[in-house]
């Protein structure tokens, strides 16, 4: 769009210039009668004049439009997020921010965001027996499209054998990395870009899978976020336009061991049950409800998620 506004700036200095021109001519030679000669000489000299400016514009608008295309290009080459992730970009590691300082707290944009598959889901975040799920198990048929969370880019197709399968990572602009996983066939390569709502693979039971799924991860620098925090899997929407990533929050469940948290004893936590409302947690804890809200990145009006951990203190 851009390139076009340019042509037609150059457009309209050029008619003006010509107008100018014709303005200029006529006035200087009202008042006295031309011979046939001089007016063709006049003419002549004119029409140069105008075809230089004319020239001089359209070089310029070429000038314009190379080097938009030129900053395009460079921002292309850029991977999304890339300042936050201190311009790391491995293609084979789902997690390889070991050395990356992660912020206390970071506001994720979600308003973009599309389902990558409409399914039930199948197993949680969350501990299971001998290990941790890192991501939500979402119920599908094999060679079901998947879809794009986010705008993103294509950072790592890998495949295997004993884990994800065939597997794809999205970085995004708003900073978040989505992992799919157990695909079996991918409809991308790696470094596109994509936009949200994309085909990106069709769905699969490849790896260590016990039946057909989309195995779906929510990452921040790394760190592995409940997905079940961020979309409302009910009705395949986000609880809301932002989703404020805290430290203390990574892994919840596992907090002791979790290297990232700096645990502190005296912190207190809530697991919300069916019928707690803010109001009557921030009361067993002795807190506002505003405080409440600022500790979890919630509103006053955010619907609370039975089994979510809250921070009270």
């Amino acid at each position: 769009m851009k390139h076009i506004k340019n042509i037609r700036l150059g457009i309209i200095l050029t008619a003006l210039l010509t107008f100018t021109l014709n303005t200029t001519f006529a006035q200087t030679h009202s008042e006295r009668d031309l011979t046939s000669d001089e007016i063709k000489r006049l003419t002549t000299d004119r029409k140069l004049t105008a075809d230089k400016v004319t020239t001089k514009m359209e070089l310029a608008v070429i000038d314009s439009i190379q080097m938009q295309y030129e900053l395009n290009e460079e921002a292309d080459e850029l991977s999304p997020a890339d300042e936050l992730y201190d311009g790391a970009w491995n293609n084979r590691y789902v997690k390889a921010y070991a050395n990356i300082s992660i912020p206390d707290s970071f506001r994720i944009d979600l308003s973009n965001f599309v389902m990558p598959v409409e399914g039930k889901i199948t197993s949680p975040f969350g501990p299971r027996r001998r290990r941790f799920h890192y991501g939500t198990d979402i119920k599908l048929q094999t060679g079901d499209t998947v879809y794009a969370a986010f705008d993103g880019k294509v950072r790592v197709k890998q495949y295997e054998r004993k884990g994800y399968g065939y597997y794809l990572v999205l970085r995004h602009p708003n900073g978040l990395e989505t992992v799919y996983g157990h695909l079996s066939r991918f409809l991308v390569e790696e470094g596109e870009s994509v936009g949200a709502g994309q085909p990106i693979a069709l769905g699969g039971n490849t790896g260590r899978s016990t039946g057909p799924h989309l195995h779906f991860e929510c990452r921040f620098l790394g760190q592995a976020i409940d997905p079940a925090d961020i979309v409302d899997f009910d009705n395949f929407c986000t609880f809301d336009d932002s989703y404020v990533f805290q430290k203390y929050r990574v892994n919840e469940i596992s907090m002791h061991n979790n290297k990232y948290t700096a645990y502190d004893r005296t912190v207190q936590y809530h697991r919300i049950r069916s019928g707690d409302t803010l109001s009557i947690i921030a009361g067993k804890y002795g807190v506002s409800v505003n405080q409440l809200c600022r500790l979890n990145g919630l509103r006053p009006t955010s619907t609370l998620k039975v089994g979510r951990v809250l921070r009270c203190s």
